[in-house]
């Protein structure tokens, strides 16, 4: 049985952020040592990021209105607002963007309509409120109210991942299932200034947005292209269950993301990757980069760079993951998402083609996953009429 990953859309707050200009207000700020505003410059230059997209509308360089909460214009200050107070803010711009990216992946899905949806399974790290954004898509969708409904939270960057994982079982348990899976995440609510360097580096790289896909084993049209979901592992490297955490604090919530996780990902990566590729004896006989797409979670220009030269992939393997950071930023577990639609929505050169992908986490954990990119256009057209064969 396949299990076909048939739509995936994305979807940001219309809110941008100009690196230099966030750059600038960070840098800016009273209590910062002189260590602390090299360390602000140096991490928001070093980034690769040009935008990123932030549901914080006070951070707008044309916003204007009394009370703020986050950012005051008037005098250049950044404020702390509580914990509660960055939550409700999640709650408010939250499920908008929920809605909008699981009917725009609804809608891209040929075949499938709101009365085929049985599973939705949200995704988020950076605020929580109940009911929840699964009870709000099924609301706003018109989905059955039997629709078995899951929400992974606090998990980070690769949570993406296991919600895949869980759509895939879903759809094996079940031919006729249709799962539905929408992340968001909201990571510029947790932003504040500070001297400590991991605050200071989460500022320049963290951001936000939402990503949707439908998932099924159902045999169906192909009139686009389409990713098969052949195979996931998890892996805990042995060392490094201190150097990336996510924890909740009185003024939002707090990252750790210590300097030493690219060298951790250097020498753990491709231990990571053997479980994966064993179970596809013919791909692990080969060099990393005989594998034509990679979707790496870009947690950073330093980890992306790390990956590349570790496995020994070209700069074209790597534009997908540079590209999304570069125009997005690090919106956690919604990243990789943006990865694999660029991979998606890339010219096809063969009908089927390899799709090894990661993401890295708390733990420190690395998930992966080997997919197949399948290009009806180029695909014989007696194979391209379904997609779930078995």
């Amino acid at each position: 049985m396949t299990v076909t990953l048939r739509s995936l859309e994305t979807a940001v707050p219309p809110t941008i952020l100009i690196q230099e200009e966030a750059r600038d207000v960070f840098a800016a700020q009273p209590g910062l040592t002189r260590l602390g505003q090299r360390l602000v410059r140096t991490c928001f230059d070093s980034a690769a990021i040009d935008t990123r997209h932030t549901a914080v509308r006070e951070l707008s360089t044309d916003f204007r209105g009394d009370n703020p909460m986050f950012y005051d214009d008037a005098s250049g200050l950044l404020l702390n607002p509580t914990t509660k107070e960055r939550n409700d803010l999640f709650a408010a711009e939250a499920s908008p963007l929920f809605i909008e990216a699981a009917t725009k992946a609804l809608a891209a899905a040929t075949g499938i309509s709101a009365a085929d949806i049985t599973h939705v399974v949200t995704v988020s790290c950076t605020g929580f409120f109940n009911p929840g954004p699964d009870y709000k898509v099924v609301r706003a969708l018109g989905l059955h109210p039997s629709v078995q409904r899951y929400h992974l939270g606090f998990m980070g960057c690769y949570a993406a991942f296991p919600a895949l994982r869980a759509a895939k079982a879903f759809c094996e348990a079940d031919p006729e299932a249709v799962v539905l899976v929408v992340s968001v995440e909201l990571c510029s609510l947790h932003v504040r200034t500070s001297n400590d360097p991991d605050t200071i580096m989460g500022s320049s790289l963290f951001a936000d947005g939402a990503a949707a896909a439908v998932i099924t084993a159902r045999e169906l049209p192909l009139s686009g292209p389409v990713i098969e979901l052949d195979h996931f592992e998890t892996v805990l490297t042995p060392v490094g269950e201190d150097s990336m955490a996510w924890n909740i604090g009185d003024h939002g919530f707090e990252m750790v993301l210590d300097t030493y996780v690219p060298k951790i990902i250097d020498e753990h990566i491709v231990g990571a990757l053997e479980p994966l590729l064993a179970k596809t004896p013919e791909l692990r006989a080969f060099p990393y980069g005989s594998i034509r797409h990679w979707a790496i979670h870009p947690g950073g220009r330093s980890i992306l760079d790390k990956v590349q030269a570790k496995l020994d992939l070209s700069d074209e393997q790597l534009v997908p993951a540079r590209e999304t950071l570069r125009r997005y930023g690090n919106m956690s577990s919604a990243t990789v998402l943006f990865v694999l639609k660029h991979i998606l929505e890339q010219p096809a050169e063969e009908a089927r083609a390899n799709i090894c992908s990661m993401a890295f986490g708390p733990g420190l954990t690395v998930e992966t996953g080997l997919f197949t990119k399948v290009s009806p256009a180029l695909v014989p057209h007696q194979d391209a009429v379904l997609a779930g064969h078995a």
